[in-house]
């Protein structure tokens, strides 16, 4: 696992035995996003305009005392077919052992409604981010014990279980799912699917891979599959569980 250092700047491999406490992000892309390549050029990537993101992300983990952090964009190299692979059959699992989950929402604008207005207010105003119409936010929201929810300027918005009640009516995840991750094996698998059905992604065949963590699956990627890949992941669903809502959710 590649984690950047929230002081240094720097990025790092760990073993799985040697992994420190860290936090991880969830956003959604934007056009200007620092990648992997970018960062290891050394001090000029700081200059970037999609330097900001990574640098506001270290800064809040450094308030939650983390040294460390797992940001999608710079620790992951995508040039490489086979660290996106496993990289992407491990996110789940990385969500689930962060200390605390940043969710950011670079659309949204703190204001007094998250603080002392009604839950319809809230809901309101939670639900015009696009954070919430992407596929691969949903195992980012599930995941995690812990999701501290900021806005654009990444002020504290509130928590999943804070606003577990709000989500619960956003999402149509039942509350026990979001209040208590571990619990995620208790649903059945359409009702995990259903989670996704209101939800997007930029390439189709990642409609199919950013649910294999949620369900428990791995399988290798073949970007230029289309509508296939979630064909493969249904096959897979099938042959692994004895769990057969599938065939009833379809």
């Amino acid at each position: 696992m590649r984690l950047i250092n929230t002081k240094t700047y720097q990025l790092k491999d760990f073993l799985d035995e040697s992994i420190p406490p860290y936090a991880v992000l969830s956003h959604t892309w934007g056009e200007d996003e620092l990648v992997y390549k970018d960062l290891i050029k050394g001090p000029e990537a700081r200059e970037a305009p999609g330097f900001a993101k990574i640098e506001g992300c270290c800064k809040v983990a450094q308030q939650f005392r983390l040294d460390w952090a797992w940001i999608d964009t710079i620790c992951i190299d995508k040039s490489s077919s086979a660290e996106l692979s496993e990289a992407i059959n491990s996110m789940f699992a990385w969500y689930q052992g962060a200390q605390v989950c940043f969710a950011f929402l670079s659309d949204i604008q703190w204001t007094r409604v998250f603080q002392d207005s009604y839950r319809k207010d809230v809901l309101q105003a939670l639900g015009r981010s696009r954070w919430f119409t992407r596929g691969w936010t949903l195992q980012e929201l599930l995941a995690p014990s812990e999701v501290v929810f900021l806005d654009r300027t990444w002020t504290k918005i509130g928590t999943k279980e804070g606003f577990s009640d709000v989500l619960e009516s956003l999402t149509s995840i039942r509350r026990v799912f979001l209040v208590f991750p571990k619990r995620v094996e208790d649903a059945s698998v359409a009702e995990r699917l259903s989670w996704a059905s209101h939800r997007q992604t930029s390439r189709k065949e990642d409609m199919a891979y950013c649910l294999l963590g949620l369900l428990g699956i791995n399988m290798p990627l073949l970007y230029g599959e289309g509508h296939r890949a979630f064909l493969r992941l249904q096959h897979e669903i099938i042959r692994s569980t004895y769990d057969h809502t599938l065939l009833a959710w379809g």
